[in-house]
């Protein structure tokens, strides 16, 4: 990687993606590609080049690729779970239609591309407990069938034309710097804000329900590793599970009541996001990414409350 374009970068992933790999390969390599109506603030606005990049837009992708030379491109533009259920022509039209302009336009330049899938690629009769790599998907989610498609689909280029595709299954992510935006798993980050603020959380996942999640630096570090290895020894692609914590709403509250501990919280199950979470593995089965690009992840559950609590504490949320 020298050049990179990110597509969705002012996204809850793609903003700590883009300063992140600005501070590893230098601000004026990286490009935050984002839509009208997203337009990059503050830092990320500053601290380097930044252009509208609309992924439905194939022209548009190209023009900047070549205008900045890019080599690598990280495809982050998605709907989340939730939200993908309510709009679901919307998610095929972003997480599909999308990806085909982005993988046509790296096939004609000779880009690496990343698009990340997820724990919502498996369906209701995966295996939910150390879920392999390698094993049965069927999702009942639009959000679920496009991640599916995106693998297969970047697998088939990569087999096809030689472009040179790569992805990880993000768990629920975790994130102290950017709100999420209609996941399932984002109660594991609207706890956090609920106890610094002082408030009970009301809680939308009833207890005893596991789901893999990460602490968003562990997944940055992850899809930058990935990127970075030796294409040798790749045997999976797209896409490989990799894992950090897996809990369920108790054990984090019981996490977080161990540094306040005044902190209530109230279960109100949402029937949807349950019926979603009840689709998903308890915990993913990661060797494949261990052994085929040295993956380990940094934070536990004690680890990351400690560093969410601090961090929300200090900029007074």
């Amino acid at each position: 990687m020298r050049d990179i374009l990110i597509i969705g970068a002012t996204g809850q992933v793609g903003s700590e993606l883009t300063m992140e790999l600005r501070k590893r390969y230098g601000n004026e390599h990286v490009v935050a590609g984002y839509i009208h109506g997203s337009e990059p603030k503050g830092e990320l606005k500053e601290s380097g080049p930044s252009e509208v990049v609309d992924v439905t837009d194939g022209s548009m992708i190209a023009q900047t690729v070549k205008k900045y030379h890019i080599d690598t491109i990280y495809n982050l533009a998605a709907l989340l779970s939730v939200v993908a259920e309510s709009k679901p022509e919307l998610a095929w039209k972003i997480g599909i239609d999308g990806l085909w302009n982005v993988l046509e336009v790296a096939r004609e330049n000779k880009c690496a591309v990343f698009t990340p899938s997820s724990i919502g690629s498996f369906g209701p009769e995966t295996p939910h407990a150390g879920t392999p790599q390698d094993t049965v998907q069927r999702p009942r989610t639009m959000y679920g069938v496009t991640k599916v498609t995106t693998e297969l689909l970047s697998d088939y280029f990569f087999h096809k034309f030689g472009v040179d595709t790569r992805s990880v299954r993000f768990p629920g992510l975790i994130s102290n710097v950017t709100l999420p935006g209609g996941g399932t798993t984002d109660y594991a980050v609207d706890i956090y804000y609920s106890a610094v603020r002082g408030e009970k959380f009301i809680c939308p996942i009833r207890p005893g329900t596991l789901m893999d999640m990460m602490y968003m630096p562990d997944a940055l570090n992850g899809a930058i590793k990935l990127m970075e290895a030796d294409p040798s020894r790749l045997i999976h692609r797209n896409s490989f599970n990799i894992a950090s914590m897996s809990f369920a709403p108790e054990t984090i509250y019981e996490a977080i009541k161990k540094v306040i501990p005044d902190f209530q919280i109230e279960y109100q199950p949402d029937p949807l996001k349950q019926s979603i979470a009840d689709s998903w593995p308890d915990y993913m089965d990661d060797s494949c990414a261990r052994a085929e690009w040295d993956w380990k992840p940094e934070y536990d559950l004690e680890a990351m409350t400690a560093d969410m609590i601090e961090k929300l504490r200090a900029r007074h949320i």
